[in-house]
């Protein structure tokens, strides 16, 4: 990770570690479809369905916001491999099609990402006020700092489950197919290729990127929930 960072440093300066920032900022559609479908499955199922079945709420809310987000962020994620990848690269990719070439890989690495994310963060802080904390005492800095550790340990937990596919993916995005290979046999030959050990290639700096990205984000999030006074969800309830 260091000597990666270094190096990155020395050819590209600071402005090299920022490259492809832009489209990462489309990721906060999550937030809000993830609120938009916790609500909707309480409308659907009925308040104590929900609150009796919270981790399936969570999960499907989750899979369902990141579904249609990918919808709209997969252009920008190939954009940002390449962008990352080729310091040159600027106008675009080979295509329309090649915007998409990612599709399938990005769900099967983003929606167990955002459904780990989400469920292990409304676990952890709910564990928090469950066992340490009475939340309607509890100041609003102690929430933040509660909103903090869980979102740490919901991005420790989102970047394990989802290293390997996110391996793959940017395999898939730095190379061309070969004429007549599908996506899927590239993916199965690139699977081959990395084995289990290669997949897991870099998660240390994954898990200090994802840890301290989704710490912010929670932290933020819980925030803004707070002074919006949007706090009557499942995740609340007893």
């Amino acid at each position: 990770m260091m000597s990666t960072l270094k190096k990155i440093l020395h050819t590209s300066g600071v402005k090299g570690l920022f490259r492809g920032v832009v489209p990462r900022i489309g990721g906060a559609l999550k937030f809000g479809g993830y609120e938009f479908f916790k609500q909707q499955s309480i409308n659907v199922i009925g308040y104590e369905n929900a609150k009796n079945n919270r981790i399936v709420v969570y999960c499907v809310s989750a899979g369902f916001a990141e579904f249609f987000a990918d919808i709209a962020l997969c252009p920008l994620e190939a954009t940002r491999i390449r962008m990352v990848s080729e310091p040159g690269f600027a106008n675009g990719l080979e295509g329309i099609g090649a915007f998409y070439s990612g599709f399938g890989p990005i769900l099967f690495k983003q929606v167990p990402y955002t459904m780990s994310k989400f469920v292990v963060y409304e676990k952890v802080a709910e564990l928090a006020y469950d066992k340490f904390f009475d939340k309607e005492k509890t100041s609003d800095g102690m929430q933040t700092a509660i909103n903090l550790g869980s979102g740490l340990i919901a991005g420790f937990a989102a970047a394990i489950v989802s290293q390997p596919a996110d391996t793959m993916l940017s395999k898939i995005n730095k190379t061309k197919g070969l004429p007549g290979k599908s996506t899927t046999s590239r993916l199965i030959k690139i699977a081959k290729d990395l084995g289990f050990r290669g997949s897991y290639c870099g998660i240390g700096a994954r898990l200090f990127m994802v840890g301290a990205l989704t710490a912010g984000q929670f932290a933020i999030y819980g925030d803004l929930k707070k002074a919006m006074g949007a706090v009557g969800g499942v995740e609340n309830a007893k």
